[in-house]
């Protein structure tokens, strides 16, 4: 099936001029109606472009390519079958009508040593068990799926989609043979770092750090990196760039003989640090075939106000939050807490909105074309956004889309076609 729309019963795709239409940064609405009467329709009144907007987001095909778990994921602990306090849940997914979604086997980057691999590689393993559990638990409702034919397939069925991907392949270690395994276990895309550089590439950030560029130890890839790339082209598994240096970004896109993603990025052409993907960068990715999934991440989407980062700062503070290792052995209470004050900061200073993430997504679009384009949360991880709290307001992001202009048949492909089509070109380069 070639567009990913074409699951959902469609209804009226707009096409043509009107895509062409939709893709100024400014003046979505002006922009609508200019479609409108191109179309012959009469113009649409707001509230019927609302309406319009919930139909549209029905009937494509919604993936949200970066979904964090934590620990103690589907068990009674964090049950992901009740309406509860994780960002996304299956009751959420329905209700904000989100098709799939890559559920992730994330890492935090630890020492380069025997000890520090084995640690990762189980905590790796334990994340993958509880993604399949997930589906084990809830059959009626969720499926995982392994291919984009899978993915059409089971949303077709009236299920939601689970997939997997990899956050930090430090987790698999200085042994290749680990990414077949983690293949094995439904893994579909493959990051090569988080923050810190690794023993296969370099990091944008220094241990955390968003304003702070890594060390850049090894100047890219490493001869390991490139190593896991032709083994993740083998298996036609994605590659990943999001958290990779500048020069493994690009490194990693000339490697790979298939189209490499940035799985949860957004764009320093809008806001820059060293997180976000360059538009060098983000050029090179398109220019392979590639996509950038734009991350509702609030300090990726703009800056935040001083005295906002001074808040934050003495938040971490306070809590002992202030390095790699504290965040990676923070405990339950810790994080609540952590998460608790950091809504109150949010509801004192704002934060980003929907209307900010489509800023970004806007550049992207205008930059290297609408098909190197999509959309992605990092619930759990930090996502969240003003409009997009959780997996239940998802159609919010369909919302103002259309607000800005942008057609039916682009916004299947902003938050499906794309990553599907490159999914599939991973799939043909292994074969």
């Amino acid at each position: 099936m070639e567009q990913a729309t074409a699951v959902k019963k469609r209804h009226g795709e707009r096409g043509g001029a009107a895509r062409h239409l939709g893709h100024g940064r400014r003046g979505g609405t002006a922009l609508r109606v200019a479609a409108a009467l191109l179309w012959g329709q009469a113009i649409l009144p707001v509230p019927a472009l609302a309406d319009d907007a919930a139909d549209i987001h029905a009937r494509i095909l919604t993936i949200d390519t970066h979904i964090d778990i934590p620990g103690g994921y589907a068990t009674p602990k964090h049950d992901p079958g009740v309406k509860g306090d994780l960002q996304v849940d299956l009751p959420k997914m329905a209700e904000g009508k989100l098709d799939a979604g890559f559920f992730i086997v994330y890492v935090g980057q630890g020492h380069e040593s025997p000890v520090g691999y084995a640690d990762a590689y189980k905590q790796a393993v334990a994340k993958f068990e509880a993604i399949h559990r997930q589906a084990e638990q809830y059959p009626d409702r969720i499926e995982m799926a392994l291919s984009p034919d899978d993915v059409e397939r089971i949303v077709r069925s009236g299920k939601l989609a689970s997939c997997i991907g990899v956050e930090n392949l430090y987790s698999a270690g200085p042994d290749i043979s680990k990414i077949a395994e983690f293949h094995a276990r439904g893994a579909r895309y493959m990051s090569l770092t988080h923050s810190g550089d690794n023993h296969l590439a370099d990091s944008a950030n220094f241990r955390g750090k968003l304003d702070r560029p890594s060390m850049e130890i090894h100047g890219g890839l490493t001869g390991m990196g490139r190593a896991a790339i032709a083994e993740m082209n083998r298996l036609g598994v994605m590659v990943d760039v999001s958290h990779s240096s500048e020069a493994t970004t690009l490194q990693a896109v000339e490697a790979s003989r298939a189209p490499v993603i940035a799985s949860h990025s957004a764009l320093r052409g809008v806001h820059d640090i060293p997180r976000n993907l360059s538009d060098k960068a983000l050029k090179a990715l398109a220019a392979k075939g590639g996509v950038v999934q734009v991350v509702a991440f609030d300090s990726y989407l703009r800056a935040p106000r001083p005295e906002k980062a001074a808040a934050l700062e003495a938040l971490r503070k306070d809590l002992g939050l202030t390095t790699a290792a504290a965040w990676k052995a923070i405990t339950d209470e810790q994080r609540n807490t952590y998460m608790a004050r950091l809504r109150d900061l949010h509801a004192q200073y704002g934060r980003a909105t929907v209307s900010d993430l489509a800023d970004h997504i806007d550049h992207a679009v205008t930059l290297v074309g609408i098909e190197h384009v999509g959309i992605a949360s990092d619930f759990g991880g930090g996502g969240g956004i003003g409009g997009w709290e959780d997996a239940s307001e998802t159609g919010n992001v369909t919302a103002e889309l259309v607000r800005r202009g942008y057609s039916e048949a682009d916004i299947g492909k902003l938050w499906s076609g794309n990553l599907l089509r490159v999914w599939r070109a991973a799939e043909a380069a292994a074969r």
